[in-house]
């Protein structure tokens, strides 16, 4: 209960790190990414990071911090654009990358979270993709075999939470979050509020308390990935 609420990042992550660990990490882009997790994991120097998330972030910020200090050995992931490091990396035999179609990536945590240890699907198949699995047919079309995946930690970003660890995202925050927070080994969890046992509406949940051990209240910057505006009309002084 509220043994499960640790003063800061540093301290929740405590006993939990190691070179050569698996570590799922939320977000999109950099919508609902655990920042201060990311930011205490980099100050750790745990190393040889195997990394499950959407994509690395941008330079100098989320997953790119972690990049740039050259502690992330492989990347699982579906979209590798926006960070020059990610692509310099890549390019140059440094990174390993493990490329999946977006759907296939978040069923593939999904499966791990329920414990199905494989699936098939279409997607993928007479790609690059398929290289190497394995393919069957059902009802006369060709699918190709992903396995679950599973993580020694869960890095997830959530809006609000309760002494227990119930949790609640806020809009396209509610991304990848959930079903990573359900396919971590240990799950660790960074929340905008922690509210009192029972201000939650138990209809309102999204992710059930028994899947996360520890948790974090923290303020958060909020980045835009790729900011792009457009210039204001010129005021012309009739009426609008």
């Amino acid at each position: 209960m509220a043994h499960k609420i640790y003063g800061d990042a540093a301290r929740a992550l405590e006993g939990l790190l190691f070179d050569g660990m698996t570590v799922m990490s939320g977000g999109f882009g950099l919508c609902g990414i655990p920042e201060n997790l990311i930011l205490a994991l980099r100050d750790s120097g745990v190393k040889d990071l195997t990394v499950i998330s959407n994509n690395a972030g941008v330079d100098g910020f989320g997953l790119g911090l972690l990049l740039e200090t050259r502690q992330i050995k492989k990347m699982v992931s579906s979209y590798v654009g926006e960070n020059k490091e990610f692509e310099r990396q890549y390019l140059a035999g440094e990174l390993e990358l493990e490329f999946n179609p977006q759907g296939t990536l978040a069923e593939r945590i999904r499966a791990g979270g329920a414990g199905i240890p494989a699936f098939y699907t279409k997607t993928g198949v007479g790609t690059l993709i398929a290289q190497g699995k394995e393919l069957k047919d059902f009802n006369g079309e060709t699918f190709v075999m992903e396995t679950g995946l599973v993580a020694d930690l869960s890095l997830v970003k959530a809006w609000r939470a309760d002494p227990e660890g119930n949790l609640v995202y806020r809009k396209t925050a509610r991304n990848f979050n959930p079903m990573m927070a359900s396919a971590g080994k240990a799950t660790v969890v960074e929340v905008e509020e922690i509210v009192a046992l029972g201000d939650l509406n138990p209809n309102h949940i999204h992710t059930p308390g028994i899947y996360v051990q520890r948790l974090i209240e923290g303020s958060h910057e909020k980045r835009i990935e790729q900011r792009t505006i457009r210039a204001r009309a010129a005021a012309s002084g009739g009426e609008a």
